[in-house]
């Protein structure tokens, strides 16, 4: 993983990179294959250009268990309204954009 640098407001302070470290983490080892897939390219490329809201909202998010998750996500079960959020809707958009695009590839 690479280290990460990125931040809306242009500067990172060691609180946040350890921050998104910790997230990055959460992200890449959920134990779900397909969770995984999805939410730690998410946790590489689009969470260090979260504010620190949605970055409250994402950890919100990777503190579910990941069945219920990944079929949010994938829309397969309605998703609860306190989760149905901005950040839901960037990490579906990333789904749809990137992660489904790399298995079609067979990624894994």
């Amino acid at each position: 993983m690479a280290e990460i640098e990125a931040r809306p407001e242009g500067e990172t302070t060691q609180d946040r990179k350890q921050r998104l470290g910790r997230i990055q983490f959460r992200s890449w080892r959920r134990g779900f294959r397909e969770a995984d897939m999805v939410l730690g390219p998410f946790s590489d490329q689009v969470a260090p250009t979260l504010s620190d809201a949605e970055l409250d909202e994402y950890e919100r998010l990777i503190e579910e268990e990941d069945q219920w998750l990944y079929g949010w996500i994938i829309e397969r079960e309605p998703t609860p309204p306190e989760f149905e959020t901005p950040v839901m809707a960037k990490v579906r958009a990333f789904m749809r954009a990137h992660v489904a695009a790399e298995v079609s590839k067979g990624i894994g």
